[in-house]
């Protein structure tokens, strides 16, 4: 906060910190020498008695330039003089600019004449008192509010007239408070000019300006409320009580304590006494003092959070305990103060009825995604401009910017209530987050490609959302999984964070921190017991409800494709990027019957990043398992074998990204029994589609066999894979593969055995298996030969079409195997 000797305008700094875009415009530049000839204008007029429209211009011009205008003495004088001047016919909306020419008189001067300060608060009265009916006007009013104040706040000012001051200001207040709502703009004034004589009254009219303050609203005809007004009070109170404490004004304090802290007054409107009870936890969290002033604050502390959890406890009782919560704008705005209040109030005592109301106004007012959702799915398609102006003025408010900061005191409430009510919010953010799943879901498909900007202000709330879910979760981890608590407890909530993360995985939009902190907390107290594991896997979509639309009415008339959910994708993405920590100890019938169909579904997604997590799954599965049901488990890992292959080659090229399908063979491989039937099927299938791709790219692409280490084609990389297996296979296999394999080499052209024969000569003099390397230098001559053979038969059969043709054919022979037989 800024300090009290410096904040020069009370009404601008309230302005400033109103939360409000736009609150005040940026001040206009006026020469000085346009200010000088404003004031000789005015002088002419005092003196030729009139007050024509070029005078009415000049007192614009410098009303323009009071950011950067001194008013002294001499000039105040003046004014006062065409004021009070029986000569001179002054237009109605001139008045306040005279005002306000005063008030910038008063503020700046370091010591203004007491004799003119008295004079001045006697016109002032005079105006107000007699002729005010006749010129009655908002900024007539808020003005002279403004100016009483800071007459009465002027250490100069006679006793008589700072009473005088009060005293019209507690009845302008009192009996014209119509006036305030007239003009939303004009509030910080009003609201400036009490500042000002709260901090100088004495306890009579400290009561009355306190009651107008807090009651004000509450008046038929009164202004209506807002959170600009809201905050404005509070940094007002802020201001005032700061005066006090800094100035050592123990005896203020006490009258402050009991006009506002020991009395409640029905008329206190329930808004401004939540915002002003936060203006004095401010104020004192940043000063310090000692003896008795120390008791007084922590007295006075102790009361405004007393006065914040009274009206939390009556909004609660009102709602049931908030279970039933119906859309009550008196609630919902209620629920935005205390918010905002306990976020600007600094550090506050944790109370259960504090956690319930932030936890509430997280879920229904800074996030109102439900009620978005409701509003959209039961809104005719093609008349949405409503919402589209909803969602994004909610984008620009003052609470969703408060959204952080009101998350965190959320968090460190948490941390300090008993576990009953830590209890209750928790299941509170799951549930919201299974709701806001779905919601988006529905909303998501029904507005891709059409409604682009609604959805996307609408993610723009989702994600912060999900910072929200991210931030509180790590703090019920660090809270939840300890010593302190039984394991079965540490199961239970690291569930039911993993599958509220789930829900809003659609929703991260970057890397957090807490995020993957969370996620390595509650992953360890799942994966070391089997019922947790089997409970999160079982949390997941079953296939069924994957593959259909079943419960979304608002798209019974759209075709429902699975893979084009997005939301639902992103959070399969995340049940297939965890399940793997945990799978040693799931069962096998579990994923048999939920992981797996899953798994091969999604094997097929379009999104190459969702497909090769599929693959990813099945190889922590295949690679798993040193268990007592073994024998049950390669069972099983060699029934998904012949269903994984099937699914990964119909698809590839395409689909299927290689690198997934290449981890997942080589795994295989390296897992299953030695001569499994399943590795067996899975050669002849890789031969069977190298065999397909390479015909297609013969009659295509007869110059891509010159190149092996270019841009690899589909075929290429299935014979890369096959090449690889050579030295992953067991021995009771590799014969098979050796034989396939080179049926498969003998049929590519020349160029293409060539350059297959070198990746061959490499692997093998690279080789350090003394089991496997006799076999394969055998199988490479022979396989050479028969090359050889192949090339010498194809060029006999073609005759001489070609002299230039034979020779080079027939060169391939001798060549080909004395370099064979060197490499070798």
């Amino acid at each position: 906060m800024a300090k009290q000797a410096q904040t020069l305008f009370l009404e601008e700094w309230l302005r400033s910190n109103s939360g409000r875009d736009g609150s005040s415009g940026p001040p206009f530049t006026v020469s000085a020498r346009a200010i000088i000839h404003a004031w000789t204008e005015l002088r002419d007029s005092l003196q030729n008695h009139s007050f024509l429209p070029n005078h009415f211009q000049s007192l614009r011009t410098l009303f323009d330039s009071q950011s950067s205008l001194y008013v002294a003495d001499p000039q105040a004088r003046l004014l006062l003089s065409i004021l009070s001047s029986s000569n001179l016919s002054l237009p109605h909306e001139s008045y306040p600019l005279f005002l306000r020419l005063l008030y910038v008189w008063v503020r700046k001067s370091t010591k203004p004449s007491s004799v003119l300060v008295d004079s001045t608060v006697e016109v002032v009265a005079r105006l107000f008192s007699i002729q005010f009916d006749s010129r009655k006007s908002a900024s007539l009013f808020s003005q002279g509010i403004l100016l009483l104040g800071a007459f009465a706040a002027v250490p100069v000012a006679s006793q008589h007239s700072k009473t005088v001051c009060l005293e019209l200001l507690c009845r302008l207040l009192e009996q014209e408070y119509r006036l305030i709502g007239s003009s939303e703009e004009l509030i910080p004034d009003i609201l400036g000019g009490i500042g000002y004589a709260l901090s100088s009254s004495g306890m009579a009219h400290f009561a009355r300006i306190l009651d107008s303050l807090l009651g004000i609203w509450s008046k038929e005809g009164g202004p209506c409320v807002n959170i600009s007004h809201g905050i404005m009070v509070l940094h007002l109170i802020e201001w005032v009580v700061s005066g006090f404490l800094n100035s050592r004004s123990l005896d203020k304090i006490d009258v402050f304590s009991k006009e506002f802290m020991e009395i409640s007054r029905i008329s206190y409107i329930p808004f401004a006494v939540v915002m002003a009870a936060a203006g004095v936890l401010r104020a004192s969290s940043k000063t310090v003092l000692s003896g008795v002033g120390l008791d007084a604050v922590s007295s006075l502390r102790t009361c405004a959070e007393e006065r914040i959890e009274a009206v939390a406890r009556d909004l609660i009782s009102k709602t049931e305990g908030f279970t039933n919560l119906v859309n009550d704008p008196e609630v919902a705005f209620l629920l935005q103060c205390v918010s905002v209040a306990l976020v600007r109030s600094g550090p506050v005592s944790c109370r259960a009825p504090l956690l319930t109301c932030l936890a509430l106004v997280l879920l229904t007012e800074i996030f109102p995604l439900r009620k978005f959702y409701t509003t959209i799915l039961n809104h005719p398609r093609d008349n949405l401009a409503g919402m589209i102006y909803e969602v994004k003025e909610h984008l620009g408010s003052v609470l969703f910017k408060e959204a952080g900061a009101i998350t965190g005191v959320f968090c460190n409430q948490y941390v300090s209530v008993d576990e009953e009510n830590k209890g209750v919010v928790e299941n509170l953010i799951w549930a919201y987050c299974q709701d806001i799943y779905l919601g988006h879901r529905q909303v998501a498909l029904m507005l891709r490609g059409e409604e682009a900007e609604l959805l996307g202000n609408l993610e723009k709330v989702t994600e912060a959302a999900f910072l929200m879910v991210v931030v509180f979760a790590l703090a019920v981890t660090k809270h939840r999984l300890n010593s302190k608590f039984t394991k079965e407890n540490q199961m239970e909530i690291s569930i039911k964070i993993l599958v509220s993360f789930s829900c809003v995985e659609y929703f991260r939009r970057m890397r957090l921190p807490e995020y993957m902190d969370t996620i390595r907390g509650v992953v360890v107290s799942v994966q070391e017991n089997e019922s947790a594991c089997v409970s999160f896997v079982e949390s997941m979509p079953s296939y069924a409800d994957l593959t259909n639309q079943k419960g979304f009415s608002s798209l019974q008339k759209m075709e429902y494709q699975w893979y084009k959910d997005e939301v639902q994708t992103a959070r399969i993405l995340f049940y297939l990027r965890v399940i793997p920590t945990c799978v040693e100890r799931l069962p096998n019938l579990t994923f048999r019957k939920i992981v797996a169909p899953i798994m091969f579904l999604y094997m097929g997604h379009p999104n190459g990043k969702v497909a090769r997590a599929s693959h990813s799954m099945f190889v922590a599965f295949v690679s798993s398992g040193k268990d007592a049901n073994h024998d049950e488990r390669v069972l099983l890992k060699e029934q998904l074998v012949f269903y994984y292959i099937q699914r990964s080659l119909e698809g590839y090229p395409g689909v299927t990204p290689f690198d997934g399908l290449a981890s997942g063979v080589a795994t295989l491989v390296r897992h299953l029994p030695a001569g499994s039937p399943a590795i067996f099927y899975t050669i002849h299938s890789l031969i069977e589609k190298a065999k397909n791709l390479c015909g297609e790219v013969f009659a295509q692409e007869v110059d891509m066999w010159k190149n092996w280490q270019g841009e690899s084609q589909p075929c290429k990389k299935i014979l890369e894979l096959l090449l690889r297996l050579i030295s992953l296979v067991d021995v009771q296999v590799l014969p098979s593969l050796l034989k396939l394999l080179a049926q498969l080499i003998i049929q590519l052209p020349k160029d293409g055995q060539n350059m297959v024969l070198n990746e061959i000569y490499s692997l093998v003099a690279e080789s350090d298996d003394v089991t496997r390397k006799p076999t394969l230098v055998s199988w490479v001559q022979s396989l050479s030969f028969l090359c050889a053979q192949a090339t010498s038969g194809s060029t006999n059969s073609k005759g001489l079409e070609s002299e230039e043709n034979s020779a080079s054919t027939s060169s391939i022979g001798p060549l080909s195997w004395n370099r064979i037989s060197a490499r070798l």
